[in-house]
């Protein structure tokens, strides 16, 4: 199977070159797609070198749309079986991708989501600890699941699977309305623990107080009025 790796970029001249080789190392058969969000500290200017390599499309855009805009941009453009999301900030490591398709590969499971959280508490803010158990918290108790990191860069599903959904949200909220909107397709969703490094805000962390009550708001509404 052909894997198409997506992801979102802006101002990440510090790591982008070292996550791109670590992704080409893995591996697998595979397609990088990057979406630059129209970054202005010299990101662009590698990625016109990086894709010189015959694995990666960068797809430009021409005014910051969010990081949501970005995946959708990113899956029109895909064209591998299987997808996975990777941010380019170092925090997740790439070499987890052969554990991750698995279970899909063999058939046990339709939807795998990298959880942060299965191995202990991971190393966060109390903000952002919190904040990620709430949004665990209502997802179960509003979908019926028993999930433990619905808001994991790590979600991986077959191509296919998406091709009816229609995601609105364009930044961080994203993920959890693909996640609710996974669910309610009837797909099944297995975790599996993945190592997690996290970055602070002066090494350029872009996650905001603001993304988690707009992820609160896409739970109810796509419960309720959807």
């Amino acid at each position: 199977m052909k894997l198409s790796v997506i992801m979102p970029v802006y101002n990440e001249r510090r790591t982008i070159e070292q996550i791109l080789s670590m992704v080409r190392a893995v591996p697998i058969e595979k397609e990088i797609i990057v979406v630059d969000g129209d970054s202005t500290d010299g990101t662009r200017e590698i990625l016109k070198q990086q894709e010189k390599f015959e694995d990666t499309k960068v797809i430009y855009e021409h005014c910051r749309k969010g990081r949501g805009y970005a995946q959708k941009e990113g899956i029109k453009a895909a064209t591998g079986d299987i997808i996975i999301f990777q941010d380019a900030d170092l925090e997740l490591d790439p070499t987890q991708y052969p554990e991750l398709l698995k279970p899909i590969m063999e058939g046990k499971a339709q939807v795998v989501f990298g959880s942060r959280f299965l191995q202990g508490k991971p190393q966060m803010t109390f903000l952002q600890y919190w904040g990620n158990r709430v949004i665990n918290i209502m997802v179960n108790l509003l979908y019926g699941v028993h999930l433990t990191d619905v808001e994991t860069c790590y979600q991986v599903f077959p191509r296919q699977a998406i091709q009816n959904i229609t995601i609105q949200s364009n930044r961080f909220a994203f993920t959890v309305e693909l996640t609710v909107k996974l669910i309610k397709k009837g797909l099944t969703i297995l975790e599996i623990p993945i190592r997690y490094k996290p970055r602070s805000r002066k090494e350029g962390k872009k996650l905001y107080w603001g993304d988690g009550f707009a992820s609160l708001y896409t739970l109810v509404k796509y419960r309720f009025f959807k």
